[in-house]
């Protein structure tokens, strides 16, 4: 009996892990697909006059909404700000837990996890007990998805790297001191394509989570279509009304110009929650 029990619990280990990499693998062929090309190559919507257009009448209808960058900030609770810390890990575990809930209630959540396990302490989040993680996070709602995203992204992160640290998406340029006469040495940048490809192989993670890494974290050019995005897109008739959330947002990412992904998505938010 003990022998088919561990048997059983092996077979459903492997399940899972096989149904992971077919998720992983649908993702990673979804992106490669859109990266290039939108999902929508005749629908030729929405064009940059009329992006301009609508930037400005919402700057104008807002004016309290800040579509100039904002720089990362330690000091911001990231399921609030969007992920918009420097710590590329604590961005992507804020965005989570903002996923399908209020402002008050995944910024409540993101500071009871820091209250519990210590800002930042990623180790003990990736290996506490399941139910702890659920009562830290329970504030933000979907605890239980939520806590199992988090636990396996972080555990995935330490397979990956031997440490806690996605620090290597910021692509940050180092020089090297020796430079050939020849050969620049120096490390060339992770690309969007890389950065967003990497983010969504992690179980869990989906491309409007990682796109908000992209634009709130990295400061990269990135347009994520959240449920408001979404629905003003639809209304604008930026995307065809066959699109879903995730083809909408690789459609918009090739149109929108990148110099107003990161106002335009602020003041669409903004917006489409009043």
């Amino acid at each position: 009996m003990p022998t088919r029990g561990k048997r059983a619990r092996t077979e459903s280990a492997e399940k899972s892990e096989d149904q992971q990499s077919i998720n992983k693998a649908k993702k990673l062929k979804l992106l490669a697909s859109h990266s290039l090309a939108s999902p929508f190559p005749d629908y030729t919507r929405p064009t940059r006059s009329e992006t301009f257009q609508v930037h400005d009448l919402l700057s104008r209808n807002h004016p309290s909404i800040t579509t100039k960058r904002k720089a990362p900030s330690v000091a911001n609770n990231s399921a609030k700000t969007c992920g918009s810390v420097p710590n590329v890990l604590e961005s992507l575990i804020g965005t989570i837990l903002s996923q399908n809930t209020a402002g008050r209630n995944s910024t409540a959540a993101k500071r009871s996890l820091d209250e519990t396990f210590g800002k930042n302490n990623f180790e003990a989040i990736a290996t506490a007990p399941r139910a702890e993680v659920v009562e830290a996070i329970r504030r933000g709602g979907l605890a239980n998805k939520k806590a199992g995203v988090i636990q396996t992204v972080l555990k995935e992160v330490k397979d990956r790297y031997g440490e806690y640290s996605l620090q290597h998406l910021a692509g940050i340029m180092e020089q090297n001191t020796e430079v050939s006469e020849t050969k620049d040495k120096s490390r060339s940048s992770i690309s969007n394509e890389e950065a967003m490809s990497e983010l969504i192989s992690f179980e869990g993670v989906g491309p409007k989570t990682a796109s908000c890494v992209l634009l709130f974290c990295l400061g990269r050019s990135s347009f994520p279509v959240d449920t408001h995005v979404f629905r003003l897109a639809r209304l604008l008739g930026w995307v065809p009304l066959k699109a879903d959330r995730v083809t909408a947002q690789a459609h918009l990412d090739l149109t929108i110009p990148d110099e107003l992904k990161y106002g335009l998505h602020v003041l669409m938010v903004s917006h489409g929650k009043r």
